[in-house]
C-alpha cells in the first residue's frame, strides 16, 4: 500500500496535504463531527419525512403508487445525483464549509415549499428542489471529515456521520406521523424544514476549512475532471463497492418509501388498537414505532459497523469488504420473515434485524472509498459513489417497488395489501447480489488502496 506523502528523508519536499499536517484540535474535531452529524440528520429527516406521509398525500391528491415512488425517489434523486459531481468539483477547490451552509439553506427552503404544494406537479418540483440542495452536503462533508481525522479512525468517523441516515429517518418518521395526525401532512413539512436555517448559520460561521492551514497560502490545485474520473473509475474495487452499495440502497430506499404503506395495508387494525393505548392516531403510532425501532437499529448498525471496520482495517482492508457481504446474507432471511409475519409486533421485531445489519456498510465502504484516491480527489470520489448509489438506489428503488406493487395488486389481482408485500420482498431479494459484489471486492482492495 502506497502512502500519499513522500518519506521525510527524500531531498524533494512533498506537497503539504491534510494527511500530513495536524489541522484541528481534538476538541474542535469532536465539535465539527457532531455538527456535521446534526446537519446530515436534518438532511435525511427532510428527505425521508415524506415516507410516513405517503398514504395521507396519496389520499389528499388522489395518487397511484407509482406516483408515490416518483415523489419519494426519482424526482429527488435525478437532480441530487446529477448535481453532486459539479458541486464536489467545486468542493475540491472552494470553501467546503460555505458549500455545506448554502446546501442546508436550499434544501430546507424547498422542504417548506413541499408543505405549500397544492398539486402533484408542484410537489414534484419542490422535491426536485430538496434534491438540488441536498446534493451539496455529503461530498464536501466526507472530504472535510477525512481531513479532520487520522487515517486509522476514518471508517468510524464516517460511520459516526452516517448515523444521520437512520437518525434522520427515525425523527422524520416519528415527527412526521405525530404532526400529520395533529395538524395534517403539510404541517409536517413545515416542521421538518424550519431547523435548517439555524444549521446553515452554524455551518457558515463555525466550520473550519482545514485546507487553508494545510496549504499555508498556496492555492489548492486539484486534478482536472478527466484526470479525477480516470483515477476513480479506473479502480475495480470502486466499481464493486459502488454497485454493491447501490443495490443495498435500491432495496433499502424502496422499503423505506413503502414500509409505512405496508403496515397501513396489512396491519391497520392492530396498529389502530395499539395507537389507542398510547393516545395517538394510527399514523402517529406507526411513525413512532417505525422510527424508534428502525432508527435505533440503524444507528447501532452504523456505529458498530464503523468500529468493527476500523479494527478489521488494521489487519488489512479485505475485512472491511467482508463485513457488509456477510451482513447482507444474514439479513435477507429476516426481512422475508418480517414481511410474512402474522402480527405487527412480530414484523417490527424481525425487520429490525436486517435494518441493523444493512447499516453496517456505511463506515467501511465510504471510508475505503476515501482511501482509494488522492486527497485532492476525495470529494469527487464521494460524489461519484453517491451518484451511483442514489441514481440506482434512491432513484429506482421506490419507483420499482411502487410499479411492482401496482402490477401485483392490479395486474395479478392480489389486492393492495399483498401487492405491496410481494413488491417489497422482490426488491429485498437483490441483497444477495450485493453480498457477492462486496465479497469479490476483497480480492482487489489492497492493491487499489492509495492512502
Amino acid at each position: 500500500m502506497t502512502d500519499a506523502v513522500a518519506p521525510a528523508e527524500e531531498s524533494v519536499a512533498p506537497e503539504p496535504t491534510p494527511d500530513a499536517i495536524p489541522l484541528v484540535s481534538d476538541g474542535y474535531r469532536r465539535y465539527a463531527l457532531t455538527l456535521l452529524l446534526v446537519i446530515y440528520t436534518l438532511n435525511f429527516l427532510d428527505r425521508q419525512v415524506v415516507n410516513i406521509l405517503a398514504e395521507p398525500i396519496k389520499k389528499s391528491l388522489g395518487l397511484h403508487d407509482w406516483q408515490l415512488g416518483m415523489m419519494t425517489g426519482l424526482a429527488f434523486a435525478l437532480f441530487y445525483t446529477v448535481l453532486g459531481l459539479p458541486i464536489a468539483r467545486l468542493a475540491e477547490r472552494a470553501n467546503r464549509a460555505w458549500i455545506i451552509s448554502g446546501a442546508i439553506a436550499a434544501w430546507s427552503g424547498f422542504t417548506l415549499l413541499c408543505g405549500a404544494a397544492q398539486t402533484f406537479p408542484q410537489l414534484i418540483l419542490a422535491r426536485i428542489g430538496v434534491g438540488v440542495g441536498e446534493a451539496g452536503c455529503t461530498p464536501p462533508s466526507h472530504s472535510l471529515i477525512t481531513d479532520y481525522v487520522p487515517r486509522d479512525k476514518r471508517a468510524s468517523a464516517i460511520a459516526f456521520y452516517s448515523i444521520g441516515t437512520p437518525l434522520g429517518s427515525l425523527l422524520g418518521m416519528a415527527m412526521g406521523g405525530v404532526v400529520a395526525d395533529a395538524w395534517g401532512w403539510r404541517a409536517a413539512f413545515f416542521v421538518a424544514g424550519a431547523p435548517g436555517v439555524l444549521m446553515a448559520l452554524l455551518a457558515f460561521f463555525t466550520l473550519k476549512e482545514p485546507r487553508k492551514a494545510a496549504i499555508k497560502g498556496v492555492p489548492h490545485a486539484g486534478p482536472g475532471v478527466r484526470e479525477a474520473l480516470t483515477e476513480i473509475l479506473g479502480k475495480r474495487t470502486f466499481w464493486l463497492m459502488s454497485v454493491g452499495a447501490a443495490i443495498i440502497a435500491f432495496a433499502g430506499y424502496g422499503s423505506a418509501a413503502f414500509i409505512g404503506s405496508f403496515y397501513f395495508r396489512n396491519h391497520a387494525a392492530e396498529a389502530a388498537e395499539a395507537a389507542k393505548v398510547f393516545g395517538l392516531g394510527t399514523a402517529g403510532f406507526l411513525g413512532l414505532a417505525l422510527g424508534v425501532i428502525g432508527g435505533t437499529a440503524g444507528i447501532l448498525g452504523s456505529f458498530i459497523g464503523g468500529v468493527i471496520g476500523d479494527r478489521l482495517g488494521k489487519k488489512g482492508p479485505q475485512g472491511q469488504m467482508a463485513l457488509p457481504a456477510v451482513a447482507a446474507i444474514i439479513g435477507a432471511p429476516f426481512y422475508f420473515a418480517g414481511m410474512t409475519a402474522p402480527s405487527m409486533a412480530a414484523a417490527l421485531a424481525l425487520l429490525a434485524i436486517p435494518t441493523f445489519l444493512n447499516s453496517m456498510w456505511y463506515g467501511p465502504v465510504y471510508g475505503s472509498v476515501q482511501g482509494l484516491v488522492r486527497p485532492q480527489t476525495r470529494a469527487t470520489a464521494a460524489a461519484v459513489i453517491l451518484f451511483i448509489i442514489n441514481l440506482i438506489g434512491l432513484g429506482l428503488g421506490p419507483l420499482a417497488v411502487g410499479a411492482l406493487s401496482d402490477f401485483y395488486a392490479d395486474g395479478l389481482r392480489m389486492g393492495e395489501a399483498e401487492g405491496i408485500r410481494w413488491a417489497l420482498m422482490t426488491s429485498a431479494s437483490t441483497m444477495l447480489v450485493a453480498a457477492a459484489l462486496f465479497w469479490t471486492a476483497r480480492k482487489t482492495i489492497r492493491s487499489d488502496m492509495v492512502s
